[in-house]
């Protein structure tokens, strides 16, 4: 379901409503509320009397005395047309619901598009005692969500843009670094020349690691060219726009990796239209081994990542701090190489 359509008996104050009323941020008013000792003492007056004049305090602990909820929110912070698109995201899900099912819990579905106004219904709901913990997939760094000061426990999918110091956050990752630099050096050692990456969205670690892992392999190889490195949001549609981008730049590419399948299926159209033949022409790779890759004219060479295994470790992970775990996890999962006909 969409947040947006969720109706609350009332809406209750989050730790966003009380920064603005204290006109300080939300981490200054989360340290407040934690306890931590580096805040003036005209600042903490200031959250205190916010959170008392709009029964923040009074909300958290009616929530702790109402009991589980038998819930668990999948936060996709993404635009409902994507989530739908991609199925890198019906993965995920499937993976989170099967262990879930499997200890009698119910899945609740929550979006976050791209916009702030969006964002502070998502962390009401998430703060109002309708669920006992959350799995957060899709995190941009643009505008991410504070979910740190929550009374529930969170569990990222992919490593959380907003970490700040190590081992404050659960995630559960997969070696995206390793897996483009085996992928890109595949390219290299077939021996193409020209080897062109589409990246993905740099405000998210899974775009960053992916298009360092490629950096390495080419540096390693005594190639660099800055003009063959163009950027996509890891959707089918920046991948044709980006390639089209790229070919007009350096029209003697002869390899692109593709830091997402969706992005290397719009590559191939790109290629396509432009009359160069895969792989003959240009070696393509994508990233993620979605059932789309063996559909695709050749079928796709990818990097395998365990999307539903993921979905399934997030859920665990969060399981066990709801049964009283309080050592948070950070797990990387590995990546395999998938030769078929595309590289």
């Amino acid at each position: 379901m969409n947040v947006s359509s969720v109706e609350s008996p009332e809406l209750r104050p989050t730790l966003a409503d009380v920064a603005r009323a204290a006109g300080v941020s939300t981490a200054t008013a989360s340290r407040v509320l934690n306890g931590f000792p580096r805040v003036r003492p005209t600042t903490r007056r200031q959250v205190e009397s916010a959170m008392s004049a709009l029964g923040y305090a009074r909300q958290r602990a009616a929530r702790a005395a109402t009991g589980p909820t038998g819930s668990i929110a999948l936060v996709v912070c993404e635009e409902v047309l994507r989530l739908f698109a991609d199925p890198f995201f019906a993965r995920i899900a499937a993976g989170a619901g099967r262990e879930l099912t499997a200890a009698g819990l119910q899945l609740v579905l929550l979006t976050v598009p791209a916009t702030e106004d969006y964002q502070a219904p998502v962390v009401r709901y998430l703060d109002g005692g309708h669920v006992d913990g959350a799995l957060v997939v899709g995190m941009h760094g643009r505008r991410p969500l504070d979910l740190g000061w929550l009374g529930i426990p969170v569990v990222f999918g992919g490593r959380p843009v907003c970490a700040g110091e190590p081992g404050r956050f659960s995630y559960v990752d997969v070696d995206n670094r390793g897996g483009a630099q085996r992928a890109t050096q595949r390219l290299i050692d077939a021996g193409r020349r020209t080897v062109a990456t589409i990246a993905g969205p740099q405000d998210m670690t899974a775009g960053v690691d992916r298009l360092l892992g490629y950096r390495q392999a080419v540096a390693g190889a005594g190639h660099g060219d800055r003009g063959l490195v163009v950027f996509g949001d890891f959707g089918q549609a920046s991948g044709q726009q980006a390639t089209a981008r790229l070919l007009d730049r350096r029209p003697h590419v002869d390899a692109i990796f593709a830091a997402s399948d969706m992005m290397a299926v719009g590559a191939m159209r790109a290629l396509h239209r432009a009359g160069r033949r895969v792989p003959g022409d240009v070696a393509v790779i994508g990233f993620d081994d979605l059932p789309i890759g063996l559909r695709t004219d050749p079928p796709l060479t990818t990097v395998r990542q365990p999307i539903e295994e993921m979905g399934a470790r997030m859920t665990d992970e969060l399981l066990a701090m709801l049964g009283g775990s309080a050592a948070p996890c950070c797990a990387v999962l590995d990546t395999e190489l998938v030769l078929r006909a595309s590289a």
